[in-house]
């Protein structure tokens, strides 16, 4: 007999083999980095503004219609037998709650995918697959159930981004979506001189909270596009894991063995999505997360990397995943130099530093030097 685990693993191998093209593996800094790549490109202009809807939706996963699901599988060209095992697998779906000893009578679901199913974050990107921007001035931005409406304003013309969020709120109904308009926030980012008043954004008849910062997946982004807000954050937290470093230390771990708990529980805090913020971190900010590197290297006994050398090593790698993936949306960026000049790639055009030390920018200079 085939445990549900196992349906679960079978189910996400074919629907992956199936829809390879659109359900490729990302990570959040992907997200963070498209959303600031694409901000930044606009703000290089003159007279413009961004303006990022950040959407929370109501018991997102909970809410998928299990029939309009298998149809979008259809027309992203799914087999039809796959198509009817997920169906199966998404309806009849009997579950109970316990209370000590006390089980509740069973309810059947038919609606919604299993809360903890590593097949629901899957299964959810493809049912919203179809959300996606009707205006050429807006980008809309998904991971999983993370949503963001990136709006590129210029000479203060905001039809478009109006037009786009009516839109969504009108395709959140036909799929079965409640906007939670008390938890999702906006965020503009406006540079200029002489700035104007940003009349709020409606949804369903409620003004959205305008924020000066937003954690968008575990990143603190803000209206200034600084990273103060952030790197105070993370070294606050990896502050306190220093602590637990000291006392693994007092015990007698080995360094091997302390620096491998660094590494797991502190570096990844220090660097998490590094990639996407850390060329954009002022001098002061540098050396806050520095200081935290060399106490746990005393800590330690043993070198440990730079985060400036993690950052640039990142970098390059993530520019060559880029380049090997086709699908990847911003492999487009990456346009070989001619057959003469092999391994060079064309540089993005920037009048702002704000521009220039974006990923995008620092990863295309360190292609260009390796070769």
């Amino acid at each position: 007999m085939t445990t549900p685990s196992a349906c679960n693993t079978c189910l996400q191998q074919g629907i992956t083999n199936h829809t390879s093209q659109i359900s490729q593996i990302r990570s959040t800094d992907d997200a963070i980095s498209t959303i600031l790549h694409t901000a930044l490109t606009h703000l290089d202009k003159r007279n413009t503004y961004v303006r990022m809807l950040f959407i929370d939706y109501s018991s997102a996963f909970n809410t998928i219609v299990p029939s309009k699901l298998v149809i979008k599988l259809e027309t992203l060209g799914l087999d039809p037998a796959l198509c009817n095992w997920v169906l199966d697998f998404l309806t009849g779906r009997p579950q109970v709650v316990r209370v000590g000893n006390n089980i509740s009578t069973p309810l059947i679901l038919n609606t919604g995918a299993p809360q903890g199913c590593v097949l629901s974050p899957l299964l959810y990107s493809l049912f919203t697959h179809d959300c996606v921007a009707t205006h050429a001035s807006n980008s809309i931005i998904k991971f999983a159930d993370d949503t963001t409406v990136v709006a590129l304003i210029t000479n203060n013309d905001e039809t478009a981004y109006r037009e786009e969020v009516r839109a969504l709120g009108v395709w959140c109904q036909e799929n079965n979506l409640t906007l939670n308009v008390n938890k999702t926030k906006e965020m503009i980012v406006d540079f200029r001189k002489q700035q104007r008043e940003h009349p709020p954004i409606h949804i369903d008849g409620t003004v959205v909270e305008r924020v000066a910062s937003f954690k968008f997946l575990g990143i603190h982004i803000t209206d200034k596009l600084n990273w103060s807000t952030h790197t105070d954050s993370i070294v606050k937290k990896a502050q306190q894991r220093l602590f637990n470093l000291r006392r693994l230390k007092k015990f007698g771990l080995s360094p091997k063995a302390l620096t491998n708990f660094y590494r797991c529980t502190i570096e990844s805090i220090l660097a998490g999505c590094i990639t996407a913020w850390y060329g954009n971190c002022s001098a002061h900010n540098r050396k806050a997360l520095q200081r935290v590197v060399r106490s746990a290297q005393r800590i330690t006994g043993g070198k440990l990397p730079a985060l400036q050398d993690t950052y640039t090593t990142r970098c390059y790698r993530k520019a060559i995943k880029i380049i090997k993936d086709i699908n990847h949306p911003s492999h487009c960026l990456f346009t070989p130099l001619s057959s003469r000049r092999r391994g060079q790639y064309r540089c993005i055009k920037a009048g702002t530093e704000r521009l220039k030390n974006s990923f995008y920018l620092k990863a295309i200079r360190l292609l260009n030097s390796h070769h």
